[in-house]
């Protein structure tokens, strides 16, 4: 009987000690574009390369995950500054984006698809769009996007973008349309270029360099679009408004997920788990 407690007990043990270094290493790195909109309406990330860890230690990486890395990496202060989130009756909301609170009004994109909560799992290579709605009263603001997304061009050469806004039909089914009328934005100056019926515009890319691409309109309030252009072999790579910080690393609920705390796990969990083959050994006579 003796035996029998304390091999049920030397079992629970050795599985809890296997668990614990084990779920720290659930789900492995991810490299994602992330772009962001402030409550001003300006982009503040515009597609920055960030690689998402596990900051909640759910075994899974989601758009929650990758926007805490977003502010981690490039929010001065990291995000427990500029970032926060909560459970609410629609799932892990978005309670703060950019330092801004802004009354709980936020969206994201997962691929420029509507997303349920914060912890819809990615994929490697995904674009993730966040933004702080700027209509507080109509909530008005339109999500859109370029297809493509981002270019490769030759100095002087013409490029065709393609504007397409979220919606829902009547069934709320969700849907895309083509922008009609909206004015590019390149580098941040708005042009005379705009988009036909069908969303299209038509554009020179004049100088060498990565250029970012937008849209703006009279009539309607949109949510930033961005296309990234690559001229004469520029890179398309992270392009950032914000100053990359070294804040220490902590999880999206305050724990701290730095080296020195994995070192600790594994340093308990090896030593436990010599323990338990020393007393298996001596006392129930295990054999290897």
């Amino acid at each position: 009987m003796k035996k029998q407690i304390l091999t049920t007990m030397l079992l629970s043990t050795v599985l809890t000690a296997c668990t614990i270094p084990c779920y720290a290493f659930a789900a492995e790195t991810m490299d994602v574009a992330v772009t962001i909109a402030d409550a001003d309406g300006n982009l503040v990330l515009t597609q920055a390369d960030v690689v998402v860890t596990d900051a909640d230690r759910d075994g899974v990486l989601t758009i929650g995950d990758a926007l805490y890395a977003a502010h981690e990496a490039y929010y001065e202060g990291g995000a427990k500054s500029g970032y926060a989130a909560s459970m609410t009756d629609y799932g892990l909301s978005l309670d703060m984006l950019w330092g801004n609170t802004n009354g709980g009004s936020h969206g994201y994109y997962r691929n420029h698809a509507s997303a349920m909560s914060l912890l819809d799992p990615i994929a490697e290579g995904d674009r993730i769009t966040a933004f702080s709605y700027t209509d507080l009263a109509g909530w008005s603001d339109q999500y859109c996007y370029f297809d493509p997304d981002a270019v490769s061009a030759a100095e002087g050469e013409e490029i065709t973008l393609t504007l397409l806004g979220a919606g829902y039909d009547e069934a709320w089914n969700p849907i895309t349309a083509p922008v009609a009328d909206a004015y590019i934005v390149l580098d941040g100056v708005r042009t005379s270029y705009r988009t036909d019926a069908d969303g299209m515009a038509t554009l020179p890319l004049t100088a060498a360099g990565t250029h970012i691409i937008s849209a703006v309109s009279d009539t309607a309030i949109l949510v930033p679009p961005v296309c990234v252009a690559a001229v004469n072999g520029s890179d398309i790579g992270t392009s950032t408004t914000a100053p990359v910080t070294t804040a220490a690393t902590t999880s999206a609920d305050g724990v701290d997920t730095g080296d020195s705390d994995l070192s600790i796990w594994l340093l308990a969990a090896m030593t436990l788990m010599g323990i338990v083959a020393i007393g298996c050994n001596k006392r129930i006579g295990c054999r290897k």
